[in-house]
């Protein structure tokens, strides 16, 4: 597969290296099955229990293998070849989306099923999801290191653009049955990219390092590295009071605005439409204000925007600000990865992804679950209104005790030094 030529956007520099262009669009591809499936869910688990408690434990029990199983997934992406360790895990991702199919089609899915499904779905991704990162790093030179993490989340949101309008549209006509099975089947186009990868050539990790070992070596070097120590902080903090806005769409969509399927769809793609555009700007924006910077900006902005949002009276209000809210979560969120993976030398990179994963999976999982079981005893709007304000009253209390810091201003200037 040839790459793309397009010299004059740095944010598009990482599509010009041909393996990096072949993954993204299997991964792509994958993606809308997921988005399909993840809509077809969220609105399954609220019309059949009708709680927000259980929409948000099903989204948390996806991510909270990544409080266990992260770190080694990092260290196990670090001592085997990653193009085929990331080949595995996805052969029984599709072994499980298939079991979820044929149980739909057999009309014997339950809630309790699905759960269970989700639950190993999770620690399958999360053993998997630092040596797809790692991976990704390896396929770019370092310079177009924050460009690849930028296009991997873009090709997410894109597929949170598309696949939600799918699955409407295959609710509509065949039910969650289609929705699911379509999930399956693109698990194939992963596999496909995969075998248009060379073997990736890196130093091997040594034979006398035991797992836990390099496990402890990883968490040694995050505690140790205070600016990757502070994109940690903020990530457990924007994970746990912020993203929820993500699992409980279906519950936004269906309880305020009394609508289901079409508006869940709706403000998924609107997310999705916002994120993808900010992906396409972000390389422009790091060039002009500085990565730090940037990230100053996107983490003082978006509690703010999580508050308008979980405000709006009307349903077409929400889809304008939640694009608005999409584009600053994928600013936030991708610029704190890439700035871990870019503090540490390659061999390290799956083990950093990993603790990003360990902390935003574990935050996201307990904030979903949490905001949603708040929410039903005390209201959907106060409590997410809530958790949005305090975020913002914590970055604007670390703006004015740490300027300097929170800004990266003295460590911008240690590396320009």
């Amino acid at each position: 597969m040839r790459a793309l030529r397009l010299p004059r956007l740095s944010s598009l520099r990482a599509f010009e290296h041909p393996g990096y262009f072949a993954v993204w669009v299997g991964a792509l591809v994958s993606t809308i099955g997921t988005w399909m499936e993840t809509v077809a869910m969220g609105v399954y688990v609220t019309e059949a229990t009708g709680r927000a408690e259980w929409t948000g434990g099903i989204v948390a029990l996806t991510f909270l293998p990544a409080v266990v199983l992260s770190p080694v997934g990092g260290a196990l992406a670090d001592r085997f070849d990653r193009r085929a360790y990331v080949a595995l895990g996805t052969v029984v991702q599709l072994v499980l989306a298939g079991v979820l199919t044929l149980l739909a089609f057999t009309h014997r899915l339950s809630v309790p099923v699905v759960g269970v499904i989700s639950f190993v779905h999770g620690c399958a991704s999360t053993l998997i999801n630092p040596a797809f990162s790692a991976m990704l790093a390896e396929l770019v030179p370092p310079r177009d290191l924050h460009s690849a993490m930028s296009l991997n989340s873009a090709q997410f949101n894109l597929g949170r653009i598309i696949g939600p309008a799918l699955a409407a549209l295959v609710l509509s006509l065949g039910g969650t049955s289609w929705a699911l099975l379509v999930n399956t089947l693109s698990f194939v186009a992963v596999l496909v990219a995969l075998s248009q990868v060379k073997t990736l050539t890196r130093a091997a990790t040594k034979a006398t390092q035991g797992l836990w070992k390099q496990i402890a070596h990883g968490f040694s070097v995050a505690r140790g590295d205070s600016e990757i120590s502070l994109m940690l902080w903020g990530t457990l903090l924007s994970a746990g009071l912020v993203a929820p806005f993500i699992g409980l769409v279906p519950v936004f969509a269906i309880r305020v605005f009394g609508q289901g399927a079409a508006a869940t769809s709706l403000l998924v793609t609107c997310q999705g439409v916002g994120a993808v555009t900010a992906a396409l700007l972000v390389g422009t924006l790091v060039d002009t204000l500085g990565q730090r910077r940037l990230l100053g900006l996107a983490a003082t902005s978006i509690g703010g925007v999580a508050t308008l949002y979980w405000l709006s009276p009307t349903l077409q209000v929400a889809a304008a600000v939640i694009c608005v809210l999409g584009a600053n979560y994928m600013m936030l969120m991708s610029g704190m990865h890439a700035y871990c993976q870019s503090r540490v030398p390659r061999e390290l990179q799956a083990r950093m992804s990993s603790l990003f994963s360990m902390v935003l999976g574990g935050a996201y999982a307990a904030g979903v679950w949490g905001l949603g079981a708040l929410a039903d005893r005390l209201g959907l709007r106060f409590v997410t209104v809530s958790a949005s304000v305090l975020f913002l009253a914590l970055v604007l209390t670390l703006r004015l005790l740490r300027p300097r810091r929170f800004d990266g201003a003295s460590a911008e200037a240690r590396v320009r030094g």
